[in-house]
């Protein structure tokens, strides 16, 4: 007897020396992973942008990208075109005013969402894809934004996630590959795509650098946190969408803010984009207005991507468009 205790004795000491556990303690099973290494991207190389649609509609599109300019702002976002003589004139504005088109804004995925079991409908969201894709190959945009699917009373969540995945993967990645577009999928009130883990996971099934995610900080403040969603797509995200917003729980109303007048912690978004090495371009989607007013606007993204607050003085009111 004495033997055998001896030898299970020497048995679990054996065993205990052997296990790197036991070094921290019974409790520990795995040692914390190492901090991830510094981004080889400086985070603070984040680049201004705006909406076409926060420039005033009456003017010409050079006035409108030289006030984008004048007013401080590095790239502009445009919207699907389809008459290719309007397309050459944004070409144009872009050329002279040295303003860079970084990302075109595809038109029909909500009219004809890619998700539809109709496949006429599900056809004119693609034809819109491919002149959304051949608008940024004109322009030398490197995106395309793309609403990627929308679940309604006609089409469940999972239809909505397998029919877009089958469709975006026979149909526009080929596509996007051939013209070196990136198909940048946003989260957006469509009531799909509803966690950061979910969206990490439907960027991820396709396992193809030409489709990334287009992050939106206001459109998640209803049920989550814009910081807590960057950090974990971190590398995914490949656009930025700025806005604030305001949930009134008491009234039950919502309404989108401008930078700095909402409830979200913007330098704590910076902070996140910092630590995902996210260095790409921040694009303002709110209200539009005259050259004083984008100027405000350009100064709080200035604030912002020195991770203060946003704004430092009395909300400043849009005039005329």
């Amino acid at each position: 007897m004495n033997n055998r205790r001896t030898f299970l004795k020497i048995l679990t000491a054996a065993a205990v020396a052997a296990d790197p556990r036991s070094t921290f303690g019974a409790q520990q099973t795995t040692p914390a992973p190492a901090p991830p290494a510094p981004s080889p991207r400086n985070p603070a190389t984040l680049k201004k942008s705006t909406l076409i649609s926060m420039l005033p509609r009456d003017r010409p599109y050079a006035e409108r990208f030289a006030m984008a300019k004048e007013a401080g702002f590095e790239a502009i976002e445009i919207g699907t075109i389809s008459a290719e003589a309007e397309a050459a004139e944004i070409k144009e504005a872009s050329t002279a005013s040295g303003l860079k088109i970084h990302s075109v804004m595809n038109s029909d995925h909500w009219r004809f969402p890619l998700s539809s079991a109709d496949p006429e409908v599900v056809r004119k969201c693609v034809a819109g894809m491919e002149t959304s894709i051949r608008n940024a190959a004109l322009w030398g945009a490197e995106t395309v934004l793309l609403v990627p699917a929308v679940v309604d009373a006609n089409t469940s969540y999972r239809d909505a996630w397998t029919r877009s995945q089958r469709i975006i993967r026979e149909q526009l990645l080929p596509v996007a590959r051939d013209r070196k577009v990136i198909i940048a999928v946003e989260e957006v009130w469509n009531k799909f795509l509803l966690s950061p883990l979910e969206f990490a996971r439907y960027v991820d099934d396709f396992e193809s650098p030409w489709l990334k995610a287009y992050f939106d900080v206001g459109n998640v403040v209803l049920y989550g946190f814009p910081q807590d969603w960057i950090r974990t797509l971190g590398s995914r995200i490949v656009r930025v969408h700025l806005k604030d917003f305001v949930f009134d729980r008491r009234e039950g109303t919502v309404a989108w803010k401008n930078i700095g007048e909402g409830e979200i912690d913007w330098p704590e978004v910076r902070r996140a984009l910092a630590e995902s090495g996210y260095s790409g371009y921040v694009t303002t989607e709110i209200q539009g207005g005259d050259l004083a007013y984008l100027k405000d606007v350009s100064a709080r993204v200035d604030r912002f991507i020195a991770g203060e607050k946003p704004l430092i003085a009395k909300p400043s009111t849009a005039t005329g468009k």
